[in-house]
């Protein structure tokens, strides 16, 4: 299985007059790793669940990263 959450370290100057990020990260959409939308994928239970989402299919869902943990695994 993929990750949608994707890692890097930058490259830092000895020279550079700013603080450096050690991790920066982005996310990619998880509609990336599927081909097509298999028929009779699970659904959330509820309306209101699946709009809090932003989607109807759970596995379609994807959500921000906590740009505070850089990284870091939860």
């Amino acid at each position: 299985m993929h990750s949608q959450f994707k890692y890097w370290k930058p490259y830092v100057s000895p020279y550079d007059p700013c603080k450096p990020i050690r991790v920066k990260s982005y996310s990619t959409p998880p509609q990336l790793y599927m081909n097509f939308q298999p028929p009779g994928l699970p659904q959330f239970q509820s309306p209101k669940q699946a709009l809090m989402h932003g989607t109807l299919w759970p596995q379609l869902y994807s959500p921000y990263p906590d740009p505070h943990k850089r990284g870091e695994k939860s």
